[in-house]
């Protein structure tokens, strides 16, 4: 990742990859409100959280901490959360 990755880049990213990681139906990288949340409105659990972040992990070359998962609760906290760890 170059420093010039914006959050709104990594948001798309982190979109697409809960899309099809999880498998989810109409709805887009670009159409995914980056604010819903992710366990009340969209259902998903700790086990699809931990998918989603180890191909995050992957590609950013970072880490989360599995002490934060439960703080990310949206699109945009995750991409704010790869974001301060990779500055």
């Amino acid at each position: 990742m170059t420093a010039e990755t914006t959050t709104n880049d990594i948001i798309l990213r982190v979109a697409q990859v809960m899309i099809e990681e999880l498998k989810l139906e109409d709805v887009t990288p670009g159409t995914f409100d980056p604010d819903i949340d992710l366990v009340d409105e969209i259902g998903i659990d700790s086990m699809d959280l931990a998918t989603v972040a180890l191909v995050l992990q992957d590609e950013y070359g970072m880490r989360f901490d599995e002490d934060d998962y439960p703080k990310l609760t949206t699109i945009r906290l995750i991409a704010e959360y790869i974001q301060n760890q990779l500055s």
